[in-house]
C-alpha cells in the first residue's frame, strides 16, 4: 500500500491522500524531463505521474493533428463507408443520420450533417426521444427517414448491437452504415459498413476515441474520397479543421482519455471553438454567461449539461439542431431552451438523488455494485445520480428508472470494473432485456422482477474484479505547496499541460497548514474562504456543494484554525485581479 500523503489517512470527506506516480521512479523520469525540456520541476514531475516517457514528451506538450492523425483506411470497414457516402453525395441522394441525444450524439450528427451540407450533400437528422423510443435506431424511425427521402441512414454513437432493428431495416431496404465507440459483440449487425474502432476485429487501436472522434476520421476519408473522384474540380474543397469545436465538446463530455489523438482533437478544437465559428456554440456560450478562453471545464460541467439537457428532459433533437444551425437567430432561441431545461434538470436530478442515496442507506450500503430502483424516476437524470452514487460510496452504481413493470438503467464505474462488459454478459445471460456500454459507463433495460438476479450477477462480476470489498477511496495528490506557493506563475507554467481530462487529470496540490480566515456559504450549498499560511500569503478558495458534505461544515467552523487543504489552483481574472484561486477538493486538520 502507498505511503499515505502528509500523513492523512481518513480525510474530511473519507479519503486517504496519497501521491500520484510511481514513488521514486516518477520523482527521477520527472527531474529528467525537466531538464531534457527546459521546464520547472512541477511540470516534469506531473508529467511523469500521468505516464508520459522521455519519447512521448515532445507529442504530449506540442500536440500536433499532422502528426498524429491517423490513415483512416487502417480501420475496418472505413474505405466501404467512405465510398458509400462519397456516392451518396454525387448521385444527390438524401442521407439520414440518426444520433443519441447526449453530447457525443448530437456533436457526431452535427459534425456529420455539417461536413455533408457543406459539400453539396442533402441530409435529415434523427435524435430519438429517451422515454418513447429508447437508446439506439428503431424500426419506425428508420422507416420515416425512408419515407422522407433517405436512401441510406448512418447511425451515429449508436447502432452497434441494434441487431434485430438493422436486419428489419435492411429487409425494408434500408442501407445503414453504423458509426460507433461502444463495445461490440462478435456478431456485428447488418449493415453497408460498420466503422468501431472496439470491434472485436479491430487492429488499428484508438479504441478510446469518442463517437465524435471516428466521426471525424468519417469525414476525411469521405472527403478524400470525394476529391479522388473529382467531385471538387471548380468547387471550393472544405477546411476540415472548422469543425473541430464540434469533436472537442463531444469528446471531453463523452468522458474519454484525453490521450493521444484524442488530446490532438480537443486541443485544437479549443483553438476553433474561440474564434466562436459556430452560431450555436457561440449562443451557448452567451447564454451560460461564460466569456473566459475555452477549456475543457467550460465544455465538461457549462456548454455539456446544456446540450445534453434537451435528450434529458426537454426534446432531444435539441442539441444537434443547435450545433447544426447556421442560423444565429435560431441558434439564440435553442439555446435558451436548453438552458431552461439545464435548470429544470437540475431540480429533478436532486429529487432522485435523495431518493437513491436514502435508499441506498437503507437497502444496499455493503453491496459490491449498488443497484437502486424507483417507480416515476426521471430516465432523464439516472446517469447523472449514477454518477453521484459511484463518487459518494467508491463503488459501481446503476440507477433504474422503473415504469409498468420495465426498468431503464444507467450505470457508472470505478476503475478496475469494466462495467460495459458486465452489461452485456448480463445481456447474454438473458438476465437483461438488453443494453451495452463502455468500461466506465452503461446503459440497460431489465424487467422489474430480475433486478435481484441482476444485482447479484454484477456483485459476483466485480468481486472477481476487485475483490468482495471495494478498495478505500484515495485521492492523488502531485504535491504539496505553501499558501504563497499556489500563484498566478504556476498556474501560468501548468497551463502547457493542458488540455485537462481523463487520463490527464487537472493537477492537484495540498496546500500544507492553511489557516482559515474567512469561511461563509455562497450560491448552491458552495462554501468560499481566504486562506494564510506562514508564508504570510493569502489565498482565495472555494469549495463547491461542501455543504453536502462535512468538508463544508468543518470549514465553516473551522475559522482561525490550521488544515491541510487539497485542490485545483486556477486563474483569477475578476474584474482583472489576474490571480490565482484554489478549487477546494478536500481537507484534513492539521492535529
Amino acid at each position: 500500500m502507498r505511503a499515505t500523503f502528509l500523513g492523512v489517512e481518513n480525510s474530511l470527506t473519507g479519503k486517504r491522500w496519497v501521491t500520484r506516480g510511481g514513488g521514486p521512479e516518477t520523482e527521477r523520469l520527472g527531474l529528467t524531463l525537466a531538464q531534457r525540456h527546459d521546464l520547472p520541476e512541477v511540470v516534469g514531475r506531473v508529467m511523469a505521474a500521468r505516464g508520459v516517457g522521455l519519447d512521448e514528451a515532445d507529442a504530449f506538450l506540442t500536440p500536433s493533428l499532422r502528426g498524429s492523425l491517423p490513415d483512416p483506411s487502417l480501420f475496418q470497414d472505413m474505405d466501404l463507408a467512405a465510398e458509400r457516402l462519397a456516392k451518396a453525395v454525387r448521385d444527390g441522394e438524401t442521407i439520414g443520420i440518426f444520433g443519441d441525444y447526449d453530447v457525443d450524439g448530437a456533436t457526431s450528427a452535427a459534425l456529420l450533417a455539417r461536413f455533408l451540407d457543406a459539400v453539396g450533400g442533402r441530409t435529415l437528422i434523427h435524435v430519438p426521444d429517451r422515454a418513447a423510443e429508447g437508446y439506439g435506431p428503431n424500426l419506425p424511425a428508420m422507416t420515416s427517414l425512408k419515407d422522407r427521402g433517405a436512401r441510406i441512414v448512418v447511425t451515429v454513437d449508436c447502432g452497434i448491437l441494434a441487431h434485430e432493428v438493422l436486419a428489419a431495416a435492411a429487409n425494408d431496404g434500408i442501407e445503414t452504415i453504423i458509426i460507433d465507440h461502444h463495445m461490440a459483440e462478435p456478431r456485428l449487425p447488418e449493415a453497408v459498413a460498420v466503422v468501431n474502432p472496439n470491434r472485436l476485429d479491430e487492429t488499428a487501436g484508438h479504441g478510446y476515441l469518442a463517437a465524435v472522434g471516428v466521426c471525424y476520421l468519417v469525414v476525411v476519408a469521405v472527403n478524400r474520397a470525394l476529391r479522388s473522384s473529382g467531385w471538387y474540380e471548380g468547387k471550393v474543397e472544405p477546411n476540415l479543421l472548422t469543425w473541430l469545436d464540434l469533436v472537442a465538446l463531444g469528446t471531453v463530455c463523452d468522458v474519454v482519455p484525453l490521450i493521444g489523438l484524442n488530446r490532438v482533437l480537443v486541443t485544437q478544437g479549443l483553438r476553433v471553438m474561440a474564434t466562436r465559428g459556430n452560431p450555436g456554440m457561440a449562443a451557448l456560450a452567451d447564454v451560460a454567461r461564460t466569456e473566459a478562453k475555452p477549456d475543457t471545464y467550460q465544455l465538461g460541467f457549462i456548454l455539456g449539461p446544456r446540450v445534453n439537457a434537451g435528450g434529458r428532459v426537454g426534446e432531444a433533437p435539441l442539441g444537434a439542431r443547435l450545433l447544426a444551425t447556421e442560423d444565429a437567430g435560431e441558434a439564440r432561441e435553442i439555446a435558451a431552451r436548453l438552458d431552461a431545461y439545464n435548470t429544470e434538470r437540475r431540480e429533478i436530478e436532486q429529487s432522485v438523488l435523495a431518493e437513491a442515496i436514502d435508499q441506498v442507506e437503507r437497502e444496499a450500503r455493503d453491496d459490491p455494485v449498488l443497484v437502486v430502483a424507483r417507480e416515476g424516476w426521471h430516465q432523464g437524470v439516472i446517469g447523472i445520480v449514477a454518477g453521484r452514487l459511484r463518487e459518494r460510496y467508491n463503488r459501481p452504481a446503476c440507477v433504474v428508472a422503473l415504469q409498468d413493470g420495465l426498468g431503464k438503467g444507467s450505470g457508472r464505474s470505478v476503475p478496475g470494473v469494466s462495467l460495459g462488459p458486465a452489461v452485456i454478459a448480463a445481456h447474454q445471460s438473458g438476465i437483461l432485456l438488453g443494453g451495452g456500454g463502455h468500461a466506465m459507463a452503461a446503459g440497460f433495460s431489465v424487467a422489474a422482477d430480475r433486478l435481484d438476479e441482476l444485482r447479484g450477477f454484477l456483485s459476483d462480476r466485480a468481486a472477481d474484479e476487485i475483490g468482495k470489498e471495494p478498495p478505500a477511496p484515495t485521492l492523488g495528490l502531485d504535491g504539496a505547496l505553501a499558501v504563497g506557493g499556489a500563484n498566478r506563475e504556476l498556474v501560468e507554467t501548468l497551463a502547457r499541460l493542458e488540455p485537462f481530462g481523463t487520463a490527464n487529470s487537472e493537477p492537484r496540490f495540498a496546500v500544507a497548514e492553511a489557516t482559515v480566515v474567512k469561511a461563509d456559504v455562497v450560491g448552491e450549498r458552495h462554501v468560499r474562504c481566504i486562506l494564510s499560511g506562514r508564508d504570510g500569503g493569502r489565498l482565495k478558495s472555494i469549495a463547491f456543494r461542501a455543504m453536502e458534505n462535512e468538508l463544508g461544515i468543518a470549514l465553516c467552523s473551522g475559522v482561525g484554525r490550521r488544515f491541510h487543504i487539497a485542490g485545483k489552483v486556477r486563474p483569477d481574472d475578476w474584474r482583472g485581479a489576474k490571480g490565482s484561486q484554489l478549487i477546494i477538493d478536500d481537507a484534513a486538520p492539521v492535529l
